[in-house]
């Protein structure tokens, strides 16, 4: 089976691709012929990621589908970043700036809680269908490692002693948000082939 995945992040691509059977593989917005940014302009992931999919497959013709959003959500900061995690320092998207924010904001609080959240949005049969994981953890007061993307290096998921960025992407997926949501969706990908 070959499936629409709304991105073009390469990041998402290696590490959901990572997660899936290997008689399911993914297709980019690339690969689709679509080579631009979708915009993310709601306030929930639920709606970022279904706006995301209906855009992707409206553009490129093709019937089925999904796509994710993702957030980090800092408990001290009242839930920032939260859905504009990935451009939380500005238009530009960078991961560096966006961890020095956060650790700014976060000086003199004590509370270092923090959870990432993923919502995939599977447009499947004319519906659509939500997948969420959570995982829960908290936040180092310096970078750690080179692995993964995003906050992963100042980010320590509950039951681990290092961030996401010391990890390579077996071990992150024990935990991972993104871990969870995939395999709900794989779960229904496999019942909608079973009955079919």
């Amino acid at each position: 089976m070959e499936i629409l995945f709304a991105t073009n992040n390469p990041h998402k691509v290696r590490e959901i691709q990572s997660l899936l059977p290997a008689d399911i593989r993914i297709l980019t917005l690339r690969e689709a012929g679509l080579d631009q940014e979708i915009p993310e302009p709601f306030d929930t992931l639920e709606q970022n990621a279904q706006a995301k999919i209906q855009f992707a497959l409206q553009h490129t013709g093709i019937g089925t589908g999904f796509s994710e959003d993702s957030g980090l959500f800092v408990n001290a900061l009242g839930g920032r970043p939260g859905v504009h995690s990935a451009h939380y320092a500005g238009p530009q998207r960078n991961d560096a700036d966006n961890i020095q924010r956060v650790l700014k904001e976060l000086e003199g609080h004590s509370d270092r809680s923090a959870f990432f959240q993923t919502t995939i949005c599977l447009r499947w049969d004319n519906q659509d269908l939500f997948f969420k994981g959570i995982c829960r953890g908290t936040l180092r007061s310096t970078p750690q490692g080179d692995q993964g993307f995003g906050y992963d290096p100042i980010f320590q998921p509950e039951g681990a002693d290092r961030s996401f960025a010391q990890m390579d992407l077996i071990e992150k997926n024990k935990y991972s948000h993104r871990q969870q949501a995939v395999q709900q969706l794989i779960d229904h990908l496999r019942q909608a082939q079973n009955s079919r």
